[in-house]
């Protein structure tokens, strides 16, 4: 499912009243970020079901907690981190569930849009693929680096990392990128 399709609905982000902020606060907040945030979610969890409602997760955390975010200077990299730290719960609870059910986990899902373009469709299943043979840590540098355009003292931040760690996962991840799709890049030459 493509992020465009996401319903606001799943977000959580409705308030009941007291001290949660204004359903056009939450609603800014979901307007802003909430398609880079899933984006972000599926390359993670590589799971549309666990990616909605690790999404929906992260806007009931701040419909509990509005002032969190008031008090932040970096707002979509604190809402990276709170989805990184919901990812990382997730995959311990996914590992756990692993031992009990083997084949838990391994569908393939593109974080790519559909293209009906042949060429484009093998390239994208190619990179796809790529991406999916790269530790989770590598992966969520990349991803951030690449199709969120942060720098790596923001991927630092996010991710609760030093900027000098964020620097080598990329590096780490493009040479295993360039290493999988040599293969691609040799046949089109």
């Amino acid at each position: 499912m493509s992020p465009d399709k996401l319903d606001k609905s799943d977000s959580g982000a409705r308030p009941s009243g007291g001290t949660m902020p204004t359903e056009l606060d939450l609603e800014r907040v979901y307007d802003e970020h909430a398609q880079a945030l899933f984006a972000y979610l599926l390359n993670f969890t590589r799971n549309e079901t666990e990616t909605r409602d690790s999404l929906q997760e992260v806007f009931m955390k701040l419909a509990r907690r509005p002032d969190t975010l008031s008090q932040t200077r970096d707002e979509r990299g604190f809402l990276i981190r709170l989805a990184h730290n919901i990812a990382i719960d997730l995959m311990r609870r996914r590992s756990t569930r692993a031992r009990y059910h083997l084949q838990f986990g391994e569908e393939n899902i593109s974080v790519f849009a559909p293209t009906i373009d042949p060429d484009e469709l093998a390239f994208r299943k190619q990179l796809a693929a790529a991406l999916s043979e790269l530790p989770s840590e590598q992966r969520a540098v990349v991803h951030l680096k690449l199709w969120e355009g942060m720098t790596f003292e923001q991927i630092a931040d996010a991710l609760e990392i030093s900027p000098n760690t964020s620097a080598s996962r990329y590096r780490y991840g493009l040479d295993k990128l360039r290493e999988l799709l040599r293969p691609l890049y040799e046949e089109i030459k």
